[in-house]
């Protein structure tokens, strides 16, 4: 995935004191992707993308959705998830990452969020794989809680009810929000 095909999109970065790390794992819909960078940007975020992607990433839409947001996008591609989960483990990070998806027992609500910690979206249709959810204890495989009749919620809304959770915990915990 070469940044010269996509005239729109910021070089690979990272934040220095990221809010939380949002990965999306092989996402399939432009439009959320692009909605979830917005997200990012706006909470002082950083957005990974694991392929294979199911859209091209110059997709208009996507560029659309994020609106005129992406040059300040701390963006980074990984080719694949054992590429991705590699460099967590290498950085040491690995205990800091969750797994949001339906079939997670432990609710967001009570789970105790840091500032920078990864939180880890599947695919719109199928979400993360079992294999994937391996990687992880059960504990950190966490839900967001339904009770209305619904198997899950739109991929960009469960980024933002997440990251904000995040969020208003970061700045509960300190004395000055940002």
């Amino acid at each position: 995935m070469s940044t010269s095909t996509q005239p729109f999109l910021p070089p690979r970065q990272r934040l220095d004191d990221p809010l939380a790390r949002v990965v999306l794992i092989e996402p399939l819909i432009p439009e959320n992707t692009g909605n979830i960078s917005r997200t990012c940007v706006g909470t002082g975020s950083e957005l990974h993308l694991v392929g294979p992607l199911g859209f091209e990433i110059t997709e208009s839409r996507v560029k659309r959705a994020g609106l005129d947001y992406w040059p300040h996008l701390a963006l980074d591609y990984h080719d694949r998830f054992d590429l991705w989960w590699s460099k967590v483990e290498a950085n040491r990070q690995s205990d800091r990452v969750f797994f949001v998806e339906t079939s997670g027992e432990r609710s967001i609500f009570d789970v105790d969020f840091r500032r920078g910690d990864w939180l880890v979206f599947g695919k719109e249709t199928s979400g993360i794989s079992t294999e994937q959810l391996a990687h992880r204890p059960k504990e950190a495989v966490i839900c967001l809680p339904m009770p209305g009749p619904v198997r899950s919620l739109n991929l960009a809304n469960a980024v933002a009810i997440s990251v904000f959770q995040l969020m208003r915990q970061v700045s509960l915990g300190s004395s000055t929000p940002r």
